[in-house]
C-alpha cells in the first residue's frame, strides 16, 4: 500500500460537500493471476476532495510552474487551477512562476504573475503555456527561500520526469527545512509514459494531429511512382504516439517503434522490406518514433539535456539518408518526402478530450494540495484518479508492450512483419 505524506492534521471546513473518503484505496492490478507479482501490492490511495482542509483558502498563497516541453492542454491546466482554487475554494492569491523552474529563482526567474480571471480567461483556446517553459533544475535551497519569502503554501508542478523529480527535492527540502509546503505534481508528456497514469492529457490530441499528417504524407506518396513518405513522430522511449497514429489513420506501411530493435540490412531487414513494398505497390507510408533505432546510431550514455535525459540522434535524417542510399544502389527510381511535425504537434491546442482530463486532473491536484497532502503527483488508473508519492512515479518508465493488444493493432493496420531482422 503506498502511504501519501501529509502536512498535518486538517481541521478546516472544506466548501466542497461532496468529499472522497480518505480510507479508499484503487490496485494497481484490477485483473490479477494465480501468482502475485510486486505490483499486485501496489494500492492507491483515491483522489478527490476531502472533508476536511489543511489549509485556510482565505489565508493561502498558491503558485503554478510548467516545465518541460510543450504539449496541448498546459493553459487548460493552468485555467483549471486556477478557477477551482479561485471559485471552488476561495484562494485569494495565485501566481504563475515564468519560464519553468528557473521562474522559482529570484537571482535567474523574472517576477512571477499574478493569476487572475481576466488573465486566465480564453487561455485554453492557445497552446503552449502563458508562464512559459524551461528544462534544466534549479537551485533547490534559492527556490525554497523564494517560496518562504513569498509565502507560498502550495506549489503545482507541470511537467514530466524531471519536473517532477525536481518536485520531490522541494518537497525534501521543505520537509527537512519545517517549512508546511504542499507539493503536488501534474504528470505533463506527451508521450505518455508516465508510470501509474494511463492516459496523460495531449496525447489524444497528438494521435489526432499526427494522423492528420500521415493523412497528406500517404496523399504525397501514392500521387508520384514510387512515392515515400517519412514521417519522424514523438516517443523518446515509448512508442505510443507512433502505434496510435498508425492505427487511427490506417494508410502506414511500416511502424518503427523504440521498444523493438529493427536491422535495416540483409534479406529480412526493413530496406528489404520496403524495396518489396514499392515493387509491389508502387507507394508506402513510413512512421518513425523518435527514440526508434537508436541502436544504430553512435549515440553517447553521457550526452544529456539539462533536463537530465539522455540526447538521442536524429533517426529520422539517418533513415532518410539510407533509404536514398539503398535505393539508388538498386537502381530503383523514387521520390522521398520527410515530414518532421512534432514541434507543429507540441504546440498545438488540446482537443475536446484532452481538455476534459486536463480539467480533471487540475481539479484533483487542488483536492489534494487543499487537503495538506505533499509529495505526490496526480495518477490516473482504471478511469480513477489516485495520489501517487513521487519517488513512486519517477522510479519507473510506461513503455508500449510489444505482446500488447495497441501494438498489435498497429501490426494489423500495416500488414509489417513483426520485427525486421
Amino acid at each position: 500500500m503506498t502511504n501519501i505524506s501529509v502536512l498535518g492534521e486538517a481541521h478546516f471546513e472544506s466548501p466542497i460537500r461532496h468529499y472522497v473518503d480518505d480510507r479508499l484505496r484503487l490496485p494497481r492490478h484490477i485483473i490479477q493471476g494465480r501468482t502475485v507479482q510486486e505490483d499486485d501490492k501496489l494500492f492507491f490511495e483515491m483522489a478527490g476532495a476531502r472533508e476536511k482542509l489543511y489549509f485556510d483558502p482565505s489565508q493561502t498563497r498558491v503558485g503554478i510552474v510548467t516545465c518541460g516541453g510543450l504539449s496541448p492542454g498546459l493553459n487548460d491546466v493552468i485555467r483549471s487551477l486556477f478557477l477551482e482554487l479561485h471559485y471552488a475554494y476561495g484562494v485569494r492569491e495565485i501566481v504563475g512562476f515564468r519560464g519553468g523552474y528557473r521562474g522559482l529563482d529570484p537571482v535567474q526567474g523574472k517576477e512571477p504573475l499574478l493569476l487572475t480571471t481576466d488573465l486566465v480567461e480564453g487561455i485554453q483556446q492557445e497552446g503552449g503555456t502563458i508562464l512559459g517553459t524551461s528544462r534544466g533544475p534549479v537551485d533547490i535551497e534559492r527556490a525554497i527561500d523564494n517560496l518562504m519569502k513569498r509565502g507560498v503554501n502550495i506549489l503545482f508542478t507541470v511537467g514530466g520526469d524531471g519536473t517532477q523529480r525536481g518536485g520531490n527535492e522541494l518537497y525534501q527540502e521543505a520537509k527537512k527545512r519545517g517549512f508546511a509546503l504542499s507539493v503536488v505534481g501534474i504528470p505533463k508528456t506527451i508521450d505518455n509514459d508516465v508510470a501509474f497514469v494511463s492516459r496523460t492529457f495531449g496525447y489524444g490530441t497528438a494521435v489526432e494531429e499526427a494522423s492528420q499528417v500521415l493523412d497528406r504524407a500517404h496523399t504525397e506518396a501514392r500521387s508520384v511512382e514510387n512515392g515515400i513518405s517519412l514521417v519522424k513522430l514523438m516517443g523518446r522511449q515509448a512508442g505510443f504516439i507512433a502505434a496510435g497514429a498508425t492505427v487511427a489513420n490506417q494508410d502506414v506501411n511500416f511502424t518503427l517503434i523504440p521498444e523493438i530493435p529493427f536491422k535495416l540490412d540483409g534479406p529480412r531487414g526493413f530496406l528489404a522490406a520496403l524495396k518489396d513494398r514499392i515493387l509491389d505497390r508502387a507507394h508506402a507510408v513510413i512512421v518513425v518514433a523518435e527514440g526508434a533505432g537508436q541502436d544504430l546510431l553512435s549515440v553517447s550514455p553521457d550526452d544529456r539535456d539539462a533536463s537530465g535525459n539522455q540526447k538521442f540522434l536524429d533517426i529520422g535524417l539517418f533513415l532518410r539518408e539510407r533509404i536514398e542510399t539503398y535505393f539508388k544502389a538498386e537502381g530503383i527510381p523514387f521520390i522521398l518526402r520527410y515530414f518532421d511535425p512534432s514541434y507543429l504537434i507540441r504546440s498545438s491546442r488540446a482537443n475536446a478530450e484532452d481538455s476534459i482530463l486536463c480539467d480533471l486532473f487540475a481539479r484533483n491536484a487542488v483536492h489534494a494540495a487543499m487537503a495538506g497532502k505533499t509529495g505526490l503527483v496526480i495518477g490516473y488508473l482504471h478511469n480513477q484518479f489516485i495520489h501517487v508519492p513521487i519517488e513512486l512515479l519517477t522510479s519507473r518508465k510506461k513503455t508500449l508492450d510489444p505482446k500488447g493488444s495497441a501494438w498489435t493493432a498497429a501490426l494489423a493496420a500495416t500488414g509489417q512483419q513483426e520485427r525486421f531482422e
